[in-house]
C-alpha cells in the first residue's frame, strides 16, 4: 500500500513537471513564438528551474494576515488534491515482484462521489487564502471560487448519474470494467459534454477562470503569496486537472481500456500496457486544458453564472430522465434500447452544443443594449469635423512577409 502511494505521488509530480513546460510550449506555438528555450537543451529543464526558484524566494507574509490560516490554507487545497488519485485505476492486476496486485491505490462502493467530495474540500483551501490575506482582491477571488464551485459541481454531480445508471455502480473499478465491450462515452454523449465544461470551470481554468482574473482581481485569491505556498496553490491546480482529466478516462472513455483498432491484440489490456493507454486519454484532456486556455477569452461573471444554472444543470436534469427511461426499456427486455439511446444521445448532446451558442447574460442588460442601440439609430449624424492636412507622397516600401516557422524562433 505505501509502496503504490509513494508512485502515486511520483507520477503526479513528474506528469505537472511536464504539463507545465508542454503547456508554456503548447502556448507559444499557437500564439507564435518560441515559448521557454533558455534552461536546458530545448527549454525543457523551465519547470524544474521554476521550481528551484520558488522554493529560493524568500517567504513574504503581509502584515494583518491570520497566520494559521494563511499558512494553512495551500495545505488544505493540496492535500484532497493528491488524495483523490487513490480511487483511480490505473490498469488491471498485475505482477510487482511475484506479487499479484491491482493498479489502483483503493477503491470503495462510492468512490465517485468520494471523488466529487474531495474536490469540494479543496475550494476551502481556496477560500481561507482568500479570506486570510486581509485584502479584497484575494477575498473576491475566494467569493468566486465558492460560487463557482458551488455551481458547476451541481452539474458535474448530475452528468455521473446515468454513469451510475449504466454501470450499476459508483466504484471506479467497476463503472471501467462496464466498459470492457463500449465507452460511455458513446451512449452518455451529453453527460459527457456537461463533464467536460464542469472539469473546466471544477479546476478554475480558462476561460472560466474568475477567481484569478488578472485584469480584475490583479492574481486573485493567491495575490499575497509567495514562495512555496504560491507553489503549492499552483501543484494543487495542476493535481486538480490531472484527477478530472482521469476521472473523465475512467468513466467515459474505458479507463485502462486499449483504444481501437489496438484492442484487437490480445495483449492489450494485460500486464503493463494498460497504464500506456490510461496515461495516453488523460493526456488528451490536459491538452484539450491548454488548447482552451490559448483559444478562448475569459467570460464575464454573469455569463459563467448563467452557463452554470441556466443550461447544464437543467440539461442535466432532463438527460437524467431521458437516460433513466432507456434504462427502464432495457430491464423490461426491450430489444432496441442500444439504437434509442444513440439517437437520444447525439441529438440532446448537438441541441446542448448549440445552446451554448445564446448570450448568457442578465435580462436587463440584454434589454438595455437593445434600448441603447434603438437610441444610437434615432440619433442624427453629424458631419465629419475632423481637419484634413494634406501629406507628400511616401515612397511605397514592400515588407518580408514572415513565415510561420521564422516567428516561433
Amino acid at each position: 500500500m505505501l509502496g503504490k502511494a509513494l508512485a502515486i505521488f511520483v507520477f503526479l509530480m513528474l506528469n505537472v513537471l511536464v504539463a507545465i513546460l508542454l503547456e508554456r510550449k503548447i502556448l507559444g506555438w499557437m500564439q507564435l513564438r518560441p515559448g521557454p528555450n533558455r534552461v536546458g537543451p530545448w527549454g525543457v529543464l523551465q519547470s524544474l528551474a521554476d521550481g528551484i526558484k520558488l522554493a529560493l524566494k524568500e517567504t513574504i507574509t503581509p502584515g494583518g494576515v491570520d497566520k494559521f490560516v494563511y499558512f494553512a490554507a495551500p495545505v488544505i487545497s493540496t492535500i484532497p488534491a493528491f488524495t483523490a488519485f487513490a480511487f483511480i485505476p490505473f490498469g488491471p492486476v498485475v505482477s510487482v515482484f511475484g506479487h499479484r496486485t491491482p493498479l489502483q491505490l483503493t477503491d470503495l462502493p462510492v468512490a465517485v462521489l468520494f471523488i466529487l467530495g474531495l474536490s469540494a474540500i479543496g475550494v476551502y483551501g481556496i477560500v481561507l487564502g482568500g479570506w486570510a490575506s486581509g485584502s479584497t482582491y484575494p477575498l473576491l477571488g475566494g467569493v468566486r471560487s465558492t460560487a463557482q464551485v458551488i455551481s458547476y459541481e451541481v452539474a458535474m454531480g448530475l452528468s455521473f448519474a446515468a454513469v451510475f445508471l449504466y454501470a450499476g455502480s459508483m466504484s471506479t473499478s467497476q463503472i471501467v470494467a462496464a466498459q470492457d465491450r463500449v465507452w460511455f462515452v458513446f451512449l452518455l454523449l451529453p453527460s459527457f459534454v456537461i463533464y467536460l465544461i464542469s472539469m473546466v470551470g471544477e479546476t478554475n481554468r480558462a476561460p472560466f477562470d474568475l477567481p484569478e482574473a488578472e485584469g480584475e482581481l490583479v492574481a486573485g485569491f493567491h495575490t499575497e503569496y509567495s514562495s512555496l505556498k504560491f507553489a503549492m496553490f499552483m501543484l494543487a491546480e495542476y493535481v486538480n486537472m490531472m484527477t478530472v482529466s482521469s476521472l473523465a478516462t475512467a468513466l467515459f472513455f474505458g479507463g485502462w481500456h486499449a483504444p481501437w483498432p489496438l484492442n484487437m491484440w490480445a495483449g492489450a489490456n494485460t500486464g503493463w500496457w494498460p497504464v500506456l493507454w490510461f496515461t495516453a486519454k488523460m493526456w488528451t484532456f490536459l491538452f484539450i486544458y491548454f488548447w482552451l486556455r490559448a483559444s478562448l477569452p475569459r467570460l464575464r461573471y454573469d455569463q459563467f453564472m448563467g452557463l452554470g444554472w441556466k443550461l447544464l444543470i437543467p440539461a442535466s436534469l432532463v438527460w437524467v430522465l431521458i437516460a433513466a427511461v432507456i434504462r427502464t426499456l432495457q430491464n423490461q427486455g426491450y430489444a432496441h434500447w442500444t439504437p434509442i439511446l444513440v439517437i437520444s444521445s447525439i441529438v440532446f448532446a448537438a441541441a446542448l452544443v448549440l445552446s451554448l451558442r445564446k448570450p448568457f447574460t442578465t435580462p436587463h442588460i440584454r434589454a438595455l443594449r437593445r434600448q441603447l442601440r434603438r437610441k444610437a439609430k434615432q440619433l442624427p449624424t453629424a458631419p465629419d469635423s475632423t481637419p484634413v492636412f494634406p501629406t507628400p507622397p511616401l515612397p511605397a516600401k514592400a515588407l518580408a512577409a514572415a513565415s510561420k516557422e521564422k516567428a516561433r524562433g
